[in-house]
């Protein structure tokens, strides 16, 4: 069945013509038409034609926070629902023009806030495992997409793992390269220092496949450099001799049932000859609590933009300031409120010292912790979401909800390239491993991911009742 197929089964399928490309791109618009209704992982459906180059008739899907010329880019907020990209993103453009078709554009948190899609104005998507549950964030319509059929890879964007923790929870891979090798050029901005675009694949060589594709500098983002790379290159050498870190701070606290899927994967990296050690990063008790000043301090610098004159929603006041203030009242949903006040409040000139300024301390102090461990090691592993996909409307507590993003946020403090990939399952639903890497030693976490997939063996998509 092609929904099953990973993309490089589909370029083969399509390269010794046992099929059409056209008849791909058909297969996908009707699975997508099928499967949504069930599951809402789309916003809109739309059809963008690419050109003729490698990903020929292969169809993807955009979260919804990324431009594509003459389709809504509402990045699931009211503010932006009537809103028309007036061009692509660089990371899209380089898929169009390697030949792909965007189908869809996917739900989301609201400009990328959360991390279950509950927090998407328009509705919630649901995990293809289980549909009482949610399919993490903020990237959740991208990752069920993929696991659910609708599309072979989709694409989403990591700011403190948005990627990974809904890869984790619908049991596929989301990889997040090293800040700065892929264009955030057209990416709606949340926190500009942490964002990073991926791909969200059904295995570890697509992921390296698409990241070769979107990778690349560009002139539109000043952030991003010119390194050469081939991710696909050395990606099934051996790893025989590699040494990986478990931070303590990573494994603290985790329930038995987690803890025994963890170790089976420990054990399968010391069957293929990889050390593994325990270590300690001290500050990564901090990361969250850092990452929760940071991002919310340059979301409120960020979303200053929609103010009710420019674009997007407006409404009608007697002054700019009554403008402003009905337009962001009606428009932002309580969390996007929540994340700006709280940027608001440490930016400000009484506290700035206080907040904004020790957060940035504290994360180049985090930075440098795990820079020491990777003078000694080839990568840092752990869980990456500390429990399986929890059900629709369980957590209340935004403590509770932000402690989701414990394991992921130290990659986006430290611009480090990171992957989640499928590593077992916890009461029937998956759970997944999470690798991060030095700064663009990208290479070398695919390569350390795709041996891991290979020993594991291959990792089921559910099974979506209709």
């Amino acid at each position: 069945m092609l929904s099953k197929l990973s993309v490089e089964e589909l370029i083969e399928q399509i390269k010794l013509n046992k099929i059409s490309a056209e008849e791909v791109t058909n297969h996908f618009v009707e699975k997508t038409a099928l499967v949504d209704p069930k599951i809402k992982s789309c916003i809109s459906t739309v059809f963008v034609k690419g050109g003729d180059g490698i990903l020929k008739g292969i169809p993807f899907m955009v979260k919804d926070n990324m431009e594509v010329t003459g389709t809504k880019t509402t990045c699931a907020s009211k503010i932006l629902e009537n809103y028309v990209s007036p061009y692509t993103a660089m990371a899209v453009q380089k898929l169009l023009d390697a030949g792909g078709v965007v189908i869809a554009k996917t739900n989301m948190d609201e400009f990328a806030m959360g991390a279950s899609t509950e927090y998407s104005n328009f509705f919630t998507t649901k995990n293809p495992w289980d549909l009482q549950r949610v399919p993490g964030g903020s990237s959740g319509g991208s990752a069920s997409a993929v696991a659910s059929g609708m599309v072979p890879f989709a694409l989403g964007s990591d700011t403190g793992g948005s990627i990974r923790q809904p890869a984790s929870f619908c049991g596929i891979v989301g990889y997040k390269p090293t800040y700065g090798l892929v264009s955030r050029y057209g990416l709606v901005a949340f926190a500009s220092s942490l964002d990073q675009i991926g791909p969200l694949t059904k295995n570890v060589r697509d992921a390296a496949l698409i990241g070769n594709i979107i990778m690349g500098k560009d002139q539109k983002d000043s952030t991003t450099v010119e390194k050469q790379m081939n991710l696909l290159k050395e990606i099934e050498d051996p790893i025989e001799g590699f040494k990986l870190a478990i931070p303590k701070e990573f494994t603290k606290g985790l329930s038995d049932s987690v803890k025994n899927v963890l170790n089976d994967a420990i054990d399968n990296f010391k069957k293929m000859g990889v050390k593994v050690d325990e270590v300690s990063i001290p500050s990564l008790k901090y990361a969250v609590a850092v990452y929760y000043i940071i991002a919310p301090a340059e979301a409120s610098s960020n979303l200053s933009r929609y103010d009710g004159i420019r674009y997007g929603l407006s409404f009608d006041g007697e002054s700019v300031d009554d403008i402003y203030t009905k337009t962001k009242d009606e428009g932002f949903g309580r969390e996007v409120k929540r994340r700006i006040m709280l940027g608001t409040f440490t930016l400000s000139a009484t506290y700035y010292d206080a907040y904004f300024d020790k957060a940035q301390k504290v994360r180049a102090k985090i930075v440098h912790e795990i820079k020491q461990v990777f003078n000694s090691y080839d990568a840092i592993i752990g869980p990456t979401t500390p429990s399986v996909a929890f059900k629709i409307g369980q957590l209340s507590s935004p403590l509770e909800y932000y402690l989701q993003d414990i394991y992921t946020i130290p990659a986006n403090l430290a611009g480090l390239p990171a992957i989640s990939l499928p590593m077992g399952k916890v009461d029937g639903l998956p759970i997944g491993l999470q690798i991060m890497a030095s700064r663009f030693e990208d290479e070398k976490l695919l390569r350390i991911g795709r041996n891991y997939e290979i020993s594991r063996g291959k990792f089921p998509l559910p099974e979506v009742i209709l």
